[in-house]
């Protein structure tokens, strides 16, 4: 089964028993990331110099993406070359409860429905099939653990953990030290391919933007 960049760093950041949502805002923000690069890679959008372009409005097939690319294609056409950060920001909720509804209909996370205190609605979403993750956690290991050469896709996906500061989700058993430095040089985008290596750059840098201003925000 293909996953998206997207529904990779959702099943990482859904506890598998429980279903709740770890590192709720940093995965959210690398949620959304990993469409808008998964669209780049794609050849829909292009990401430059911090900015959004959508290239090419050709459905991609995957409903999950389509989706975000009919909500960009509209919002960009209102004022071209808008700034990323603003598109994660006014997009970063929906695309996460989007991922969330493609991983519930692919059969992989099934939906849990409770209340807090008997009042305040709580939804949850425990592991139904494994099989995907646990192919993905492999894969991960392969690459930053063990120095396998990655693709394309596992160095977006990569670099998105990487800048959204996730180490912990992807490798929870294994020592930051020993993870983050192969992370980081795997980010830095040299086994991808020119656009591809431009793409991720520019997403990694407003990640990290991002998630700095956040965690001022909650320092303030």
């Amino acid at each position: 089964m293909t996953v998206t960049l997207a529904e990779e760093i959702a099943l990482l950041s859904l506890d598998d028993e429980s279903g709740a949502a770890r590192e709720r805002s940093s995965a959210g923000w690398a949620v959304a990331g990993g469409i808008l690069l998964e669209l780049a890679m794609a050849g829909r959008i292009t990401v430059t110099d911090g900015r959004l372009t959508v290239a090419d409005t050709t459905p991609t097939g995957t409903a999950l993406l389509d989706g975000r690319l009919a909500q960009l294609e509209e919002w960009t056409r209102r004022k071209n070359r808008r700034k990323v950060s603003e598109w994660l920001t006014k997009d970063q909720s929906k695309a996460v409860a989007a991922t969330v509804e493609s991983l519930c209909e692919r059969g992989l996370v099934v939906e849990e429905r409770s209340k807090m205190l008997g009042l305040f609605p709580v939804r949850r979403y425990p592991e139904a099939d494994g099989s995907v993750e646990r192919e993905l956690r492999a894969r991960l290991t392969s690459v930053v653990v063990h120095g396998a050469d990655p693709d394309d896709r596992t160095s977006g996906l990569v670099s998105l953990l990487h800048a959204a500061k996730l180490d912990r989700l992807a490798f929870p058993d294994v020592p930051r030290k020993l993870v983050t430095p192969r992370m980081a040089k795997i980010a830095d985008g040299q086994w991808a391919g020119d656009g591809v290596r431009e793409a991720i750059r520019n997403m990694q840098a407003a990640m990290v933007a991002i998630t700095a201003a956040t965690a001022a925000t909650v320092v303030l």
